[in-house]
């Protein structure tokens, strides 16, 4: 059901393909399995989309495509997963990673200010930096693993209970 209508809204592979912006990348996008909706597909995807998605840097879009290209990750969800850190949940997603980089790191985390400003930003980020970056590499590779293996159990879940209930129906 999901899978239907998730494609019904996905350009096709040959559309990508003429696109102007992605002919040079024309036969790499050739192989079947980034367009598969497969357990092994989607649970890679996964994992590759919630990686980038909490690694603060640009163009996690690019980051998590040139990823799924050799991993053979279903393109479309590795590249919509990055996402999750939009400009709304940026702020609250990086600040936890910050935290966890804190805790690991064993020094005392800031606190946000009530009037937080880019001025702010600046002038902590001499002493923000490490823990924020070790957090946020900590908290992606989890995410990715917890992302693909989770994926894999609820799809192995769900197709275990499908087979059930056409046994007993």
């Amino acid at each position: 059901m999901a899978r239907r209508l998730l494609q019904r809204y996905l350009p096709a592979p040959a559309t990508l393909r003429q696109h102007r912006g992605l002919r040079l990348l024309g036969p790499l996008l050739e192989h079947h399995a980034l367009w598969q909706w497969n357990r092994r597909s989607v649970a890679r995807a996964m994992g590759i989309g919630l990686f980038a998605a909490l690694l603060p840097i640009p163009l996690q879009m690019l980051l998590a495509g040139a990823l799924a290209l050799p991993a053979r990750a279903n393109l479309p969800i590795a590249i919509s997963l990055v996402w999750l850190t939009n400009p709304l949940t940026m702020v609250p997603v990086f600040y936890c990673t910050y935290q966890v980089g804190a805790w690991l790191l064993g020094i005392p985390p800031r606190q946000l200010p009530e009037g937080m400003n880019w001025e702010w930003i600046s002038a902590q980020l001499a002493t923000m930096w490490q823990p924020f970056l070790l957090g946020s590499v900590v908290c992606a590779v989890l995410a990715g693993l917890l992302g693909y293996y989770a994926t894999q159990v609820l799809w192995r879940w769900s197709v275990g209970r499908q087979w059930r209930r056409r046994r007993a129906g």
